[in-house]
């Protein structure tokens, strides 16, 4: 498009001059006016992608249409530029004053032959008009091209953007489900140790105690007590290997890290500010909860990013009894919840339908508050045994029963 730009510049204004000077007009004078165009033309190519200021660019049209005026007062047959300013009129002007604009160009072109001939004819006047026409439609359409160039690439680049992140995402899952994988098993195993071997050493240790005090033998009491002795040991060192497997690694929870650590991403990208809160006595999790309640909060977080336009959001994670509670809530422009509702049932708002199927299948679910420029609050809830709910919720009642 530049290219041809440049090109009907100079073969324009070559025509110009050629049939300028075949009418009659001095050379100095044609040859002056397409140097004027020409230069002025050139100059206008490089100021506005400089400065990249359309004001500037509409004022560099209008000197260009005070050139082209005065050219057409040496010779009319410089009005073959119009068509030239008429797609500089759509690629830089707004709508209304692209046709303004357009229109005055036209009315110098209609008048032109009149002042200088005397007279007009009807191709003069419809020839313009409809090539007018279609260049200001051509520099209209190349104008919109252009704008949906730079949105393909913005949501091309957002997408790339996204699917980083959730790359990045898919790591922390992956290291956060090994973390609470190895976690739980170290629960596990000191809490087998601790109900079998330990108690099994305490009470060796408690018979031996009371044997050797029933005894009168001195050998067999003797013997009784070294084997109090070294069951007293063995249980110690046992207790010290149950408290080395769970307590210390329990303090780093790996669901709360992850968390953080996505709060942390979203304020040193957004400025976002965020809090999170997590209850004291919150239990260890199974890895399903920990996935979905991480996914949910993944998904709601892209929303308060994408649409919320909030500065602060507070996360908060709750136990309560055999219930485990996500809070979201964040101080944005919030929505018309009745409405979506009704949008929900019709198919749309897929990230929030998506959020509550996903909780459904492990016997949890998704409220939703939301007021109009008041925020927007989510609580996501989830049995801390998926398993245990479903087999509770799929039970029949005695009622049921045949």
């Amino acid at each position: 498009m530049t290219i041809g730009q440049h090109l009907m510049a100079v073969v324009l204004t070559a025509i110009g001059v050629i049939r300028a000077i075949g009418d009659g007009v001095g050379m100095p004078a044609a040859i002056i006016s397409g140097v004027a165009i020409l230069g002025w033309h050139t100059a206008g190519t490089i100021l506005p992608s400089k400065t990249h200021s359309r004001n500037l660019a509409a004022w560099w049209l209008l000197g260009f249409a005070a050139i082209w005026i005065a050219a057409v007062a040496v010779s009319a047959e410089f009005v073959w530029l119009a068509f030239l300013l008429w797609l500089l009129a759509g690629h830089l002007l707004s709508l209304r004053w692209g046709l303004l604009f357009s229109g005055f160009v036209l009315a110098v072109v209609i008048v032109a032959p009149i002042l200088h001939h005397g007279t007009t004819s009807y191709a003069n006047i419809f020839g313009p008009l409809i090539g007018g026409i279609f260049a200001f439609g051509i520099s209209r359409g190349y104008l919109q091209l252009l704008r949906d160039a730079a949105e393909r690439e913005r949501l091309v680049t957002s997408l790339t953007r996204a699917q980083a992140e959730t790359a990045e995402l898919q790591d922390e899952l992956a290291l956060a489900q090994r973390h609470s994988g190895a976690i739980a098993e170290r629960t596990r195993i000191s809490r087998d140790i601790h109900d079998t071997i330990a108690q099994a050493l305490s009470s060796i240790r408690l018979l031996a105690h009371a044997g050797a005090g029933r005894t009168e033998d001195p050998d067999a009491a003797r013997t009784l007590e070294q084997v109090e002795t070294l069951a007293g040991d063995s249980l110690a060192d046992v207790r010290r290997i149950v408290a080395a497997l769970a307590p210390a690694e329990l303090e780093d929870d790996a669901l709360a890290s992850a968390l953080q650590r996505m709060l942390d991403r979203i304020r040193d990208e957004t400025g976002l500010q965020g809090e999170l809160h997590v209850d004291d006595s919150m239990p260890i999790l199974p890895t399903e909860v920990e996935v979905a309640l991480l996914r949910t909060a993944q998904s709601a977080l892209a929303n308060v990013r994408l649409h919320a336009r909030a500065s602060r959001v507070v996360m908060s994670l709750i136990d309560t009894d055999d219930t485990v509670r996500l809070g979201i809530l964040d101080d944005g422009t919030g929505f018309d919840q009745p409405a979506w509702e009704q949008d929900a049932d019709a198919g749309s708002s897929y990230g929030l339908r998506f959020m509550r199927a996903r909780l459904r299948e492990l016997g949890g679910g998704l409220d939703i508050e939301s007021t109009p420029g008041e925020g927007t609050a989510l609580s996501i809830h989830l049995p801390i045994r998926p398993g245990q709910a479903s087999a509770t919720v799929a039970a029949p009642t005695t009622e049921e029963m045949p």
